[in-house]
């Protein structure tokens, strides 16, 4: 007789329970479906006790029982999957082994799939008329779990996480298309999806009673699939909406209210009479001075790359740096960063994951030289108490403490940034197992490995670089010779609005300034951070020298607008020169950066 019906158990470390719940599933099918209209599979997931050799062995001896087992932990959601497409029938089941939920149970779960026809269907604790007494440590996380999925996915389901469920065979595979949790979360995933996409799904209440101690860390895996409740409303509520026109939209309203909120404490007259008297002949040397800094960066990214296995010239790799700091001017959300990639592949034939990890080793140096450069000036104030002998006790107390205040979160922030940098260093040298062991440690979801191997991965490339010490010393130098470039060109617009500071105080604040203020544009909130910049770095002169807003602000719009002139000017004379298009780079990296595999 041909299979109806598979019913799966999933098995982790169950040696003492297996056999008889093996033994009763089989009776209880036994009393409502016809002889060999079923089978039972023993998911057994990754076990390291007797569960294996019990399931085994019940296989050996009932042709009714199948043995599935896997080496390796796959997670709940995983083994279930793997079992399910192992399985002959065309309802599938699968409950918990403890066998919390009452077996009077089963014939009504499967028939509401095989006879009602439901595609999905669910037992509940928390229906009227059989709620489940559990002990508060656990029923009160599970009331507030099914509450927020009900808030933010919308779901109409009163228990999503009960180990009691059948589902049609096509109806669950088309969903499984779209399903990415592995673990505790997946049955929440199956259902909620299945709602969305319009499968009848019916939920019914059953007898349920705690058996045992929970294989849930109430702790860890609430956190994970908390995250997971996350991610999947940014799925089915944010990333339908978040187009790029959108993104491009709500980034540039951002800057319009910033600026507009900014009128109502400043005259923005001054501010451009303050700029229509700036100095033109500095303007000019700023420009040139930071132009020199373009071939160090196609250098340091040639010795990136070099490390990687790759030699192409200078000139090329600056012309690619170029296009891809003019896309993150054109798109918002720093799409322009993968550009490179795009461009150095369809160029050069440099594999894309040759290309992003290039680019995350550069982002590498690039945070640690910033944050460095700003610790170090931090530091010097801090130990000059903020003071000067050109007069910077003079402040009015109200700026020495919003200047103090400023300096102590950019330090914070910037021992945050290298103290994060060198862990992920610390960890690729011990080839990454201690950050899957500390993402384990927070949570046991499908994304935790997902995670560590992304993780890995990345510190395996900064590893390669790490790892040569002459390199190392190569790209940090080149490094700390870009952003003291960067700096300078700051300094020398500052003297085009002829401010009466000191040397030392110019030169300190601005090395500051230019720091913090390029650590503002890491947040992807608008194109090339323009508005985020010049506000970190008015915000930063202001508070620690008596420069007033709009000289300030006046300096920080110019400096930025020469930097992104002379970006744009080498962005466009590279895209003509290489035949590239912005657009096209763009929406090809994209379609790439996702599924980028290991790098060899």
């Amino acid at each position: 007789m041909t299979v109806e019906v598979s019913v799966v158990l999933p098995a982790y470390n169950e040696e003492a329970t297996i056999g008889d719940t093996i033994a009763v599933t089989l009776d209880t099918l036994d009393s409502f479906l016809p002889e060999g209209s079923f089978e039972v599979l023993v998911a057994e997931d990754g076990c390291d006790d007797r569960t294996p050799e019990i399931a085994a062995g019940i296989a050996g001896q009932d042709r009714r029982v199948r043995h599935v087992h896997s080496d390796e932990r796959l997670g709940r959601g995983g083994a279930l999957v793997r079992a399910f497409r192992l399985a002959a029938g065309e309802t599938l089941v699968y409950f918990d082994t403890d066998l919390a939920t009452d077996m009077r149970h089963l014939e009504e779960l499967v028939e509401s799939v095989r006879v009602e026809g439901y595609d999905v269907v669910t037992g509940s604790r928390w229906m009227p008329g059989e709620v489940a007494d559990r002990p508060a440590r656990r029923g009160v996380p599970s009331q507030g779990f099914n509450t927020l999925v009900r808030t933010f996915l919308g779901s109409e389901l009163r228990d999503h996480q009960c180990g009691f469920k059948a589902f049609d065979r096509t109806a669950l595979f088309d969903l499984l298309e779209d399903v990415k949790d592995e673990h505790w979360f997946w049955d929440t995933e199956v259902l909620v999806r299945a709602q969305r996409s319009g499968y009848r799904v019916r939920e019914f209440p059953v007898r349920w009673e705690p058996k045992g101690d929970t294989k849930v860390d109430l702790v860890r895996d609430v956190l994970g699939m908390g995250s997971q409740i996350l991610r999947c409303w940014w799925e089915f509520s944010v990333q339908p909406r978040a187009t790029r026109r959108v993104t491009l939209g709500a980034g540039s309203l951002l800057v319009v209210l910033a600026v507009l909120l900014m009128t109502q404490y400043l005259d923005f007259g001054a501010v451009l009479d303050r700029m229509a008297a700036a100095d033109p002949v500095y303007i000019a040397v700023a420009a040139a001075v930071y132009v020199v800094s373009w071939p160090l960066r196609g250098a340091r990214y040639r010795d990136i790359l070099a490390e990687l296995g790759y030699h192409e010239r200078v000139g090329f790799l600056t012309g690619a740096v170029f296009i891809s700091q003019t896309g993150n001017l054109v798109f918002p959300a720093r799409a322009g960063d993968a550009v490179r990639a795009y461009v150095v592949k369809a160029r050069r034939g440099i594999p894309y994951p040759s290309g992003f990890a290039s680019l995350a080793v550069e982002r590498v140096f690039d945070l640690l030289t910033i944050t460095t450069l700003a610790g170090v000036v931090l530091l010097g104030l801090a130990g000059a108490g903020l003071a000067d002998p050109s007069g910077l006790d003079a402040l009015p107390a109200s700026y020495r403490e919003s200047g103090r205040a400023a300096l102590y979160v950019a330090g914070v922030v910037g021992v945050l940034a290298v103290t994060a940098v060198s862990l992920i260093l610390t960890t690729a040298r011990s080839e990454g197992s201690a950050v899957r062991g500390m993402v384990g440690r927070l949570s046991s979801d499908s994304y935790a490995d997902y995670v560590a191997d992304v993780v890995e991965r990345f510190v395996g490339d900064v590893q390669r670089v790490a790892g040569d010490r002459g390199a190392f010393a190569r790209i940090g130098a080149s490094s700390v010779a870009i952003w003291t470039l960067d700096v300078v060109t700051a300094l020398l617009v500052f003297a085009a609005f002829d401010v009466a500071l000191s040397p030392v105080v110019l030169v300190a604040v601005g090395f500051f300034a230019v720091s913090v203020g390029n650590l503002a544009k890491v947040l992807p909130l608008s194109p090339g951070g323009i508005g985020l910049y010049e506000g970190a770095f008015t915000l930063i002169v202001v508070a620690l020298t008596p420069v007033g807003f709009p000289v300030a602000l006046g300096a920080a719009i110019v400096d930025h607008a020469v930097k992104n002139v002379v970006t744009v000017v080498g962005g466009v004379a590279s895209t003509l020169l290489f035949n590239v298009s912005l657009t096209t780079a763009v929406e090809e990296s994209r379609d790439v950066e996702g599924e980028v595999p290991e790098t060899d």
